[in-house]
């Protein structure tokens, strides 16, 4: 087995050339094995395998630098580094990443998860290089989906200006998670359907090798002529017009071209564009027919590609049902994601109502700035990103929301601890940074049914408006009952006199688990679902707050900016008489693996808890 010699990065360039599609087909095999077993991100590894191995071939690796963006496509990579046995361990906690982890090998250079990042690293890296008399070669990978969030362009306008030597690799497979939405995939479209243009340019340039002695003026010439014909055949070749190279298309599955055209860009002293085209999904029938859901998938049968996992209705697909329902209820309600219709659940409503769906590509800041507008032209619109991704728009959330006082319903799905995608993708901050700014409301469910009450609630606010949710299977209804919705007011689940817990959305669920267990101990338990995170019922607190020995705030979020120090300043300014257990984790960046794990490892889980909060509770006791 050729995959077996490769022990350490470097060793692909002693496969014979002849075997490199076999390696290809072992690379695919390895890969929906480990990931039927696993889960993960398959359909965009197995699009990148030659691509990576023509890489690994004409870099010398790790002296010089190779970024994806994003990074889940890095799996070729990882076993091309040496990393194969780290697949039996792939996601899960203590095992490897699946995205670059710059903790894992010298191969990667940075930590990576989000979106249009890496032509702004890598750009960095080449100034650096330059600056310091270098020579190696920065490679930043890059997919068409990817080009359509703003900050990729903000670093072509920028890599125009490098006097050294820089390739951008552009992996266009026409997707990003679903299908690509807007101009630019049109214009890639052209880009890779002009062999005419391309076919002219190099027997244009065949033609001039053979004329010896061409005046400068008759070169001069030429050049206008070329670019008269590239404007008449290729019109949106709007790379070279920047002041970039341009090098392709290239077969994204054919090694050698690939080989000969990264070698040839190594050479120019510039920001070079290699275009390659590939097919997400490429060698796996199940993928190549629905890549959207090998994107990221779970345990899956590999022989038919159906997924192993048992299907629960999640707090998306609650989100999916609830925004049904508004959209038939009133005509000015629209949805908006950033390249994620499948992730945030609105399939169905761009399906039931076309006209006002919007997928702006992986551009959140544009998607929140959007959402204004709308909402200022007399529309609701419901903007779906996931917590992680949220992050990127935090300036447009303050400015064009918040400071607007636009009517805008933020749907921040994945909140909390997400398992394990990991460090880049933990929702952990979002309630945190959320309260920071003025006049917005922040909403979290304990349950389904909340969910949809919440929405339903969101209909009629007037304001900036946030509800958070977790990632994953939702109960349907906690308790029989569930009282109607008031700004601002929380809801008392126990009555009880000894401890006071304050839980926060998916903290709900293990504070019942929690009174059960004091119930047992013979601890009397007051339980509250806070619903409102901001504002949070200060005049319930206020109430239950001196009846208590022990208050104890529970939350899926890092400690600063959280609910629980937000309650603590309220104690102190109001001086209740009543201590405070915030069990909010510290400000950290938390590793991928399964969320129990997580939850254990933080002390966010019950048995975890139940030991804190007992141990607090026998210290005022004694």
């Amino acid at each position: 087995m050729l995959l077996e010699s490769i022990q350490e990065c470097g060793d692909i360039k002693g496969i014979d050339p002849k075997d490199y599609k076999r390696l290809a087909s072992e690379i695919r095999r390895f890969l929906i094995k480990k990931v039927s077993k696993k889960g993960g991100h398959l359909a965009s590894n197995l699009g990148v395998v030659e691509l990576t191995m023509a890489l690994h071939l004409v870099l010398d690796l790790p002296k010089d630098k190779l970024i994806f963006d994003v990074g889940h496509q890095c799996y070729t990579h990882k076993l091309l580094s040496g990393r194969r046995e780290g697949f039996d361990t792939l996601r899960s906690y203590g095992g490897m990443s699946g995205f670059p982890n710059r903790e894992e090998s010298e191969c990667d250079i940075f930590t990576t998860g989000h979106s249009s990042t890496s032509l702004s690293m890598g750009l960095g890296l080449a100034r650096a290089r330059d600056l310091k008399g270098e020579r190696h070669t920065i490679v930043s990978v890059i997919g068409d989906g990817s080009m359509t969030g703003g900050m990729a362009f903000e670093a072509l306008n920028n890599a125009a200006e490098l006097k050294g030597n820089f390739i951008i690799v552009l992996n266009d497979n026409g997707k990003s998670i679903g299908d690509n939405v807007g101009g630019i995939p049109v214009a890639f479209e052209q880009l890779r359907t002009a062999p005419r243009y391309n076919r002219l340019k190099q027997d244009v340039k065949n033609t001039l090798d053979r004329i010896p002695n061409l005046g400068g003026g008759m070169v001069r010439g030429l050049g206008r002529a070329k670019d008269a014909v590239k404007q008449i055949l290729l019109p949106n070749m709007y790379f070279e017009t920047m002041g970039l190279t341009y090098l392709g298309p290239v077969d994204g599955h054919n090694v050698e071209a690939m080989i000969r055209t990264f070698r040839a860009a190594k050479r120019l002293n510039r920001a070079v564009i290699v275009h390659v085209v590939t097919r997400k999904g490429r060698g796996y029938g199940p993928a190549e027919k629905d890549p959207e859901r090998f994107h990221g998938i779970g345990p899956f049968d590999p022989k038919s590609g159906l997924s192993l996992s048992a299907s629960s209705k999640s707090y998306t697909d609650y989100i999916s049902e609830g925004l049904l329902a508004l959209g038939e209820k009133d005509p000015t309600v629209t949805a908006i994601t950033a390249a994620m219709a499948s992730g945030t659940g609105l399939l169905e409503f761009s399906h039931q109502f076309p006209e006002r769906y919007f997928d702006v590509g992986i551009a959140e800041e544009h998607a929140v700035s959007f959402a204004a507008g709308l909402a200022k032209g007399g529309f609701k619109p419901y903007v779906c990103i996931y917590s992680t991704f949220l992050q990127r728009a935090y300036d447009q959330i303050i400015h064009d929301i918040a400071l607007q006082q636009a009517n805008v319903t933020l749907l921040v799905d994945r909140a909390g601890l997400v398992g394990q995608d990991g460090v880049t993708h933990q929702g952990m901050m979002d309630s945190g940074f959320l309260q920071t700014v003025p006049g917005l409301c922040l909403m979290a469910p304990r349950d389904g049914k909340e969910l949809l009450n919440m929405l339903e609630y969101s209909l009629s606010y007037e304001g900036p408006l946030a509800i958070r949710y977790p990632r994953g299977k939702a109960p349907e209804s906690l308790t029989d009952s569930h009282e109607p919705l008031e700004y601002g007011k929380g809801e008392i689940l126990f009555k009880g006199r000894d401890i006071l817990l304050f839980a926060a959305g998916s903290m709900v669920e293990t504070g019942l688990e929690l009174q059960k267990r004091f119930m047992d101990d013979g601890l009397s338990v007051t339980l509250v679902n806070v619903r409102f995170i901001k504002p949070f019922d200060e005049d319930l607190l206020r109430r239950l707050a001196p009846d208590h020995a022990l208050l104890v705030v529970l939350e899926e979020n890092n400690q600063s900016g959280g609910l629980g120090q937000h309650v603590a300043d309220f104690i102190s300014r109001e001086s209740l008489p009543c201590r405070l257990l915030n069990t909010a984790p510290p400000d950290e960046f938390y590793p991928h693996g399964e969320t129990a794990i997580l939850k254990k490892e933080l002390g966010l889980d019950t048995e975890g808890l139940y030991s804190r909060i007992l141990k607090a509770w026998k210290q005022g006791d004694s």
